[in-house]
């Protein structure tokens, strides 16, 4: 049994999609790695959703959001409100299941992944409460 063209399409833009964050989350965790930070997580699930990058430079704990799009701009709005308590709540439970890193300061970035660009790191992006 074959699937449909419109469901042929969407899987290939799903897995084109795949492959592009993969990419940009390869990208941004160099650069993370240039700036002096360990990689502790990728694509880290929880109940709650899926953090990208959570990195960690002396007693900072960076939960890292990766997002690539054509523009920074773009790029950055599609960090919303809702993605954004996701995010929160996926780091509460990595910091319930990794206890030793209670004493750390816990920050959200984000990455900005954009054609012909080096990424942008935005630290402290937002707050936990700022949703």
């Amino acid at each position: 049994m074959t699937k449909p063209p419109a469901t042929i399409g969407s899987s290939a833009r799903r897995q084109q999609a795949e492959r592009l964050g993969h990419l940009a989350e390869a990208k941004a965790a160099m650069l993370l790695r240039l700036k002096g930070y360990r990689i502790l997580a990728r694509r880290w699930k929880s109940p709650a959703g899926e953090i990208d990058l959570i990195a960690r430079r002396a007693s900072a704990i960076a939960f890292v959001e990766v997002k690539a799009r054509s523009s920074a701009d773009d790029a950055l709005a599609s960090v919303g409100p809702h993605q954004r308590r996701r995010i929160v709540s996926a780091a509460r439970h990595w910091l319930g299941a990794n206890p030793d890193a209670a004493d750390c300061d816990c920050r959200f970035d984000i990455v900005l992944v954009t054609p012909y660009q080096w990424p942008q790191h935005i630290a402290n992006a937002f707050a936990a409460d700022d949703q």
